[in-house]
């Protein structure tokens, strides 16, 4: 059984890859060394891909020694381009090298660990006398994975699974935009893109059908708040108000995120003050029927009053596995999406907040924090041919949404951390719109 034409592809351009590299590696040799290089380098990491390969089971990634090798030979040409336009020497190129590589990390130890790495192997290179700039680059990046690799054995973001099926990665949203701005218009163009029937401004209607879909040993939906359950199963019939609380460390980050992606993006744009809340939230759910009827997407969307500039537009499906239920929100992106998969949770205490008499019930928490194996952050790659995904593991992302009822008032606090650290609360007041004339 030979190597199907997909396989010879990857291995292929792991053979390139690698002969680019060997040939960076060798250039200072001579040209004689570098077309041995090159050869090497072709044979060796096309070697290393076609094993990787074989032993990799159907929606899993290559084995992660494969990737290392494979990152170390993509650093080798930029070391030497570095070399040939600078001649900085080993410690500098290795610097560099360790900072990109530990950057895409994303993991703050991870940032600060990644130069510390590749300062170390340039003083090692240049105390022996290896000056060329690839050998540094190489060198830097390989010893840094290696040492992110022993170090941090919870990666914060990692590939979970490689050309699967839909149905096989189900707290995936696999919904993506087709153009490069989501917008408010997107269900709508979703619509034409599946063929269903397009309602835009729901009235009545839910972000879920009815709670007890989410229905497991956590969460009972019959001791809710009546109040909470309307909100879920009618979240038309109500009004938003939002103040948000940044953390102060946050605040630049998010501002250069917010100007270069999210208004571009027309996703994911959250207000940056209270003052910017205050110009109010326009709330609506747009939907998409198949033929017999049955609603098959909500889509919430969320955008100022005053302009109608995105906030969020994500999509709400709930699914059941093993017993338990899950609500699972895809948040389109170009060819991509994000999805937080939430476990549901009774809210401890009463359904009333702090302070109060009890509640008629209980209130919800939503939390993609569990050792279960469907809540959690994931990104993914739609293969706009062939459907399928290709999924990161966000893990250094995490949320929290806890609803419930104060003083006869609903209200929300939506929490998110990164890394382990906190940096932005999301307070939601709830209140009914008045009845239409």
């Amino acid at each position: 059984m030979g190597l199907t034409k997909e396989r010879a592809q990857q291995v292929g351009t792991a053979g390139l890859i690698g002969a680019v590299a060997g040939a960076a590696l060798t250039a200072h040799r001579g040209k004689a060394a570098t077309a041995a290089g090159a050869l090497a380098g072709a044979a060796g990491l096309g070697a290393a891909e076609a094993v990787a390969r074989a032993r990799q089971r159907p929606g899993e990634i290559p084995a992660l020694w494969s990737r290392i090798l494979a990152s170390g030979a993509l650093a080798a040409p930029l070391g030497w381009a570095a070399d040939r336009l600078g001649g900085v020497g080993p410690l500098p190129v290795a610097t560099a090298a360790g900072a990109a590589a530990g950057a895409l990390g994303l993991r703050p130890q991870k940032v600060l660990l990644g130069p510390a790495v590749g300062a170390l192997a340039g003083l090692g290179l240049r105390r022996s006398g290896v000056t060329a700039g690839s050998v540094a680059a190489t060198t830097a990046v390989v010893g840094y994975r290696v040492t992110s690799a022993v170090l941090f054995r919870d990666p914060q973001v990692s590939l979970l699974a490689e050309r699967a099926k839909a149905q096989d990665l189900p707290f995936v949203v696999p919904l993506a935009s087709q153009t490069a701005y989501v917008g408010t218009g997107y269900v709508r163009s979703l619509a034409e893109l599946l063929g269903g029937t397009y309602a835009p401004d729901v009235q009545d209607i839910g972000i879920v059908a009815s709670l007890d879909e989410l229905a497991g040993p956590s969460f009972d939906p019959a001791a809710v708040d009546p109040l909470v359950r309307e909100f879920y199963e009618h979240t038309t019939r109500f009004a938003l108000d939002i103040v948000p609380q940044w953390r102060l460390w946050v605040r630049p980050g998010y501002l250069l995120y917010r100007t270069l992606l999210a208004r571009p993006l027309g996703q994911a744009n959250v207000p940056m003050s209270q003052r910017e809340a205050q110009r109010g939230v326009r709330s609506r759910i747009d939907t998409i029927s198949d033929v017999d009827g049955a609603v098959s997407v909500r889509g919430w969307i969320r955008s100022r009053a005053d302009t109608g500039e995105p906030i969020y537009v994500g999509i709400y499906t709930t699914y059941r596995h093993e017993g338990r239920g899950y609500v699972s929100v895809g948040f389109p992106l170009p060819q991509a999406s994000f999805t937080a998969t939430l476990m549901p949770q009774a809210r401890p205490g009463a359904g009333n907040g702090p302070g109060n008499g009890p509640g008629n019930g209980q209130g919800l928490v939503l939390d993609s924090r569990s050792e279960l194996d469907q809540p959690g952050h994931y990104l993914t790659y739609i293969d706009a041919q062939t459907a399928e995904l290709t999924t990161a593991a966000v893990r250094g992302f995490a949320e929290r949404l806890d609803v419930y009822v104060e003083a006869g008032e609903l209200r929300a606090e939506h929490a998110f951390w990164v890394f382990g650290f906190p940096f932005l609360v999301l307070h939601y007041r709830m209140h009914r719109k008045p009845p239409q004339a």
